[in-house]
């Protein structure tokens, strides 16, 4: 089975997008837990990342 490269995934877990954008798993934790977070996905207890949407995010903040 071929591994599929981050950047062409559609949803991340916490583990990749720390290390898709180098910002810790704790604090992922903390920004996906607000109910107004748009670019998490929750699957049963399961916490995916919506990439896209998480780039627009980084693109638009200035401090995390």
């Amino acid at each position: 089975m071929r591994e599929i490269p981050i950047w062409e995934k559609s949803n991340l877990t916490l583990e990749e997008t720390a290390a898709y954008s180098g910002i810790g798993v704790n604090k992922l934790r903390a920004i996906t837990d607000k109910n107004d977070c748009d670019f998490v996905l929750w699957v049963g207890t399961k916490r995916l990342i919506k990439r896209r949407k998480f780039d627009e995010y980084i693109e638009k903040s200035y401090s995390i």
